[in-house]
């Protein structure tokens, strides 16, 4: 089906893709954007629900809102951490909302497909893993289009859902951030701060039963 350069492309995006925090202020050209997100509604769903909608924001008065929700969480979950890994916790840059051009918020509707979904109805998460692979398509095509992502994780959902306007029962899952870099790492950013290191695969590999290796 795929020759040996294809095959080589796809493993070469996935293990050079990386989670950025730092951009440019370039704009991105709209089809750009739109390849991505047709990547992104290619993904696999449960039921073939397609639970996702996607928010595009490229009001700098919305990004410095969504940027103060992020912020905000930053600091709240500081005192988790205990003085020197406090410090480090800190120090961190999450997030690059008011400097990416766009940050696009991904969300999920449980109620996408009715009241009985194919396979949602056994496993009701299967929505937002669904959710997940459409963001990793999204990732993986922004990596092939030359542009950095950022998955933004630290937020109370409700501060979202108050700031973009969402329904109550739609899931905000991520706030994404794309755009150009000049900073593109060779590896993980938490990873090369010496944050945690990356588990041998080996010791993850069970066989017939949990813990047998």
């Amino acid at each position: 089906m795929f020759n040996e350069i294809e095959k080589e492309a796809v493993y070469n995006v996935i293990y050079k893709r990386r989670d950025i925090r730092n951009f440019l202020p370039n704009p991105v050209p709209k089809e750009i954007i739109d390849r991505i997100l047709q990547a992104a509604h290619h993904a696999p769903s449960v039921g073939f629900m397609q639970p996702w909608n996607f928010i595009i924001v490229d009001s700098m008065e919305v990004k410095e809102r969504l940027a103060w929700a992020t912020e905000k969480e930053r600091r709240a979950l500081a005192i988790h951490y205990e003085e020197e890994r406090a410090t480090q916790f800190l120090s961190l840059k999450i997030e690059g909302i008011k400097e990416a051009p766009l940050t696009i918020c991904v969300t999920c509707d449980p109620t996408s497909g009715g009241s009985h979904v194919l396979g949602r109805n056994s496993i009701p998460e299967t929505d937002i893993l669904s959710t997940a692979c459409a963001i990793q398509n999204m990732w993986l095509a922004a990596c092939v289009e030359g542009l950095a992502m950022g998955w933004v994780s630290f937020y109370k959902k409700n501060d979202v859902r108050d700031i973009l306007q969402i329904p109550p029962h739609i899931d905000p899952v991520a706030l994404i951030s794309i755009g150009y870099t000049d900073d593109y790492p060779s590896a993980p950013i938490l990873e090369q701060v010496k944050w945690e290191k990356r588990k041998s695969l080996e010791n993850l590999i069970f066989h017939n039963k949990w813990g047998e290796q």
